[in-house]
């Protein structure tokens, strides 16, 4: 593994970036562990709120910036990655404004004279991927820092020039060097960051491989972890569901950072045959009529994946799923360009026994499955070990609130593809990880809700009266 930008729309590697030392990743342990001491915990959260706020000034004022660097080191759609920049900042801006809330004294009315105080941690570490590259940074980095905790952060390393960047926004918003600490560091060197006594926490969104490792080493050191991991959405269709724009929400839905999405809708379940066969030909049909070209074009409308290793490992997997019995309807080939481009591709009669019945394919990959029933749709779309986000179409409100709370998932939409937004909690169950992330549960993921019971003087032991 190296730090690297590697341009996805041409395969060019345009910039390398050395791993930090041994010592120079102690001395930043060092650092924040006594600016968290002597300095960060102990400053007023407003003060905190503020360096925040100035960051999702800077960050909006700068975002052509800022979204040229997410194409050219992961190839999402110009303007997507402007999305996401403003996406960011919102998050940032949220926390700002609602910190004086979320961390004000908490009475407990059952037990006079006792109040939970949300009391910071200390430092933590925080180990994020590369498909939003400012906003899953913006979603540990606002809250974390408003409670009053520090960050050591090691970003994926195909990102590197954004992780610097995001760092680079919050120095210039005037949170000092040891607050916040970017590291092209190593597993290895993660592993002892979180071994080491002064880390009190560790998030990580990423693959269920990386998170067991990291959950792992964790709990073993007894220190909170929140995982964020892989995701296969269902979006299930129901017999009402208007046509046109729930097929649109599906594209959407699918296609979004060209399928590169944990919570993207990656399984198209339809209820009845004739409406099964209208839904697959209508996605294959706009799938197809997807464009690839450059991604700062804005009249592209299908970007590249991410490396080399992600078109090869997709393109593998649909061919896996068809010599088990799969029908590719388009797509499920490498563009023939520069760069790492696939077809956008439609994949049904998937059986049980299929490979792809229980994977993610994590990229431009549709698979459609057509259901007799409501409770066969339930059947497919809580058959996978992943329980991340999932969605329901339906002109039945009522009926569509009641399917979504039996999908067994963090989250779940009715007419919308799972998404985010700052006030919404983020994360999933099952094998899609715990915790949450985002909203007030995220800002609380990483607090010590400490008590405080304060008793009037003289007040005698428990079991023990007044009167002696």
């Amino acid at each position: 593994m190296t730090y690297a930008t590697t341009n996805p729309a041409t395969g060019e590697v345009e910039a390398r970036f050395d791993f930090i030392t041994d010592t120079a990743i102690a001395s930043a342990l060092d650092e924040a562990h006594d600016f968290y001491e002597r300095d960060w915990r102990e400053r007023p959260f407003a003060e905190r709120a503020k360096i925040i706020s100035a960051a999702a000034s800077i960050m909006r004022a700068e975002s052509d910036r800022l979204a040229e660097l997410i194409v050219r080191e992961m190839g999402k759609l110009l303007p997507q990655a402007k999305g996401e920049v403003e996406l960011s900042a919102n998050i940032l801006d949220y926390f700002a404004q609602h910190a004086a809330d979320y961390l004000k004294p908490r009475p407990l009315p059952e037990s006079p004279g006792a109040t939970a105080y949300p009391l910071p941690l200390g430092v933590l570490v925080a180990v994020e991927p590369w498909n939003f590259p400012y906003y899953q940074l913006a979603r540990v980095a606002g809250p974390q820092l408003i409670v009053g905790n520090v960050l050591i952060v090691k970003h994926a390393s195909n990102v590197p020039q954004c992780a610097a960047a995001f760092e680079d926004v919050l120095r210039r918003a005037g949170l000092p060097a040891a607050g916040y600490r970017n590291v092209y560091a190593t597993a290895d060197q993660v592993g002892g960051l979180i071994d080491d006594p002064r880390v009190r926490g560790v998030t990580l969104t990423g693959s269920e491989g990386a998170g067991s490792a990291v959950a792992s080493r964790a709990g073993h050191n007894l220190k909170k972890s929140v995982l964020e991991l892989g995701g296969s959405d269902p979006l299930i269709v129901l017999e009402d569901a208007p046509f046109e724009p729930t097929l649109e929400n599906v594209i959407w839905g699918r296609m979004n950072n060209t399928g590169q999405s944990c919570v993207a809708s990656k399984r198209l379940i339809v209820v009845g045959k004739d409406r099964g066969k209208q839904f697959l030909d209508g996605v294959a049909e706009k799938m197809a009529a997807l464009k690839a070209g450059d991604p700062m074009d804005p009249h592209t409308t299908l970007g590249p994946v991410s490396s080399e290793s992600a078109v090869l490992g997709l393109v593998k997997q649909v061919e896996a799923a068809e010599a088990a019995g799969a029908t590719v309807v388009t797509g499920g080939k490498r563009i023939d360009r520069p760069g790492f481009y696939m077809e956008a591709t439609v994949v049904t009669d998937i059986e049980e026994k299929n490979p792809l019945y229980l994977q993610e394919a994590f990229g431009p990959v549709l698979s459609v499955y057509v259901v007799e029933n409501e409770a066969e749709a339930l059947k497919v779309a809580n058959a996978i070990p992943f329980g991340l986000g999932g969605s329901v179409f339906t002109s039945d409100l009522e009926r569509g609130e009641r399917i979504a709370r039996q999908i067994e998932s963090g989250m779940a939409f009715v007419n919308h593809p799972t998404w985010t937004a700052p006030e919404l909690p983020f994360g999933g169950v099952k094998n899609s990880g715990y915790g949450r992330e985002l909203s007030q549960y995220g800002f609380g993921e990483f607090v010590n809700m400490k008590l405080v019971a304060v008793s009037p003087v003289g007040s005698p032991p428990p079991g023990v009266s007044a009167a002696g």
